[in-house]
């Protein structure tokens, strides 16, 4: 099964795509001390809003300061947002989910309706909502996107307990004594990764684009902390003269979170049994 799942996998061009852009920007954050061609925060008053050279290959901001190293620095806050985000919502994911699936009833009935009336809020602007309340900071962030992320890896998980708890390997579980939490935990809740890890590749995505979208607006990281996000707050403020400012950030972000979105994809393809 590993080894099907690895031939479609491999087949896939998109999906080596995006998983070569995920391993590249994992390298990038790792070695960025070693990479970053200079102190993503070193202020050079000599050289402030200096276009794209060989000393500065994407520029230079508003402070004088190296767009690619504070590129390069931004990754591994990305990363970082992305997946500690990401799981906390699966960990409220999996267990709402999980519980909702197993046990039906009234206990699935007023998980749903919590989860129903979350949907009901735009999660970008509770966040925005929370974020303005609290210290804008990366951990209140990470928190407050993973806190607001996790119903749809609920109902994901829930459909996944509902199809399974009426198996057979389940029955013989029951069968032998073994109590819920074994049953949930140990028997269904591993034959439903395949889809959490789908919606995890995919949340990543997601939290990294809220992450710099409110670095952006300026509630997110703050500087002089480098993000993607607040490197193109800089880029608005000086669009008409220091067009690299917008451009290569930008570019960083689209191709991360299409990175994500592409391996998400091919890993749901590859686990698709009907490609089997």
């Amino acid at each position: 099964m590993k080894t099907d799942f690895w031939y479609r996998f491999f087949r896939n061009k998109m999906a080596v795509a995006g998983g070569g852009v995920v391993i590249l920007l994992f390298v990038v954050s790792l070695f960025s001390p070693w990479i970053s061609p200079y102190d993503p925060n070193a202020i050079n008053l000599s050289e402030v809003l200096a276009q794209p050279s060989p000393d500065h290959p994407l520029g230079t901001d508003q402070l004088g300061r190296d767009v690619l190293s504070r590129i390069i620095w931004g990754a591994g806050i990305s990363l970082k947002v992305g997946f500690v985000a990401t799981g906390f919502s699966l960990f409220i994911g999996v267990i709402l989910g999980a519980l909702a699936g197993y046990y039906g009833r009234w206990v699935d009935a007023v998980i749903m309706r919590f989860v129903d009336i979350m949907l009901c809020f735009p999660s970008f602007f509770l966040i925005l909502a929370v974020i303005a309340i609290l210290e804008p900071s990366i951990w209140n962030i990470m928190i407050v996107i993973g806190l607001t992320g996790w119903m749809g890896i609920t109902r994901l998980v829930r459909a996944d307990f509902i199809s399974l708890r009426e198996r057979d390997f389940v029955q013989a579980a029951r069968a032998v004594g073994a109590g819920d939490l074994r049953i949930i935990f140990r028997h269904i809740l591993p034959n439903a990764m395949a889809s959490v890890l789908v919606a995890a590749t995919l949340g990543v995505a997601g939290a990294i684009l809220t992450e710099s979208a409110l670095s952006f607006l300026g509630i997110g990281v703050q500087p002089p902390t480098p993000s993607w996000g607040n490197i193109l707050t800089a880029g608005k403020n000086n669009i008409d003269i220091a067009w690299w400012l917008s451009l290569y950030p930008g570019l960083a972000i689209l191709i991360t979170v299409l990175g994500y979105n592409l391996l998400g994809e091919g890993i749901r393809d590859s686990l698709d049994p009907r490609l089997k």
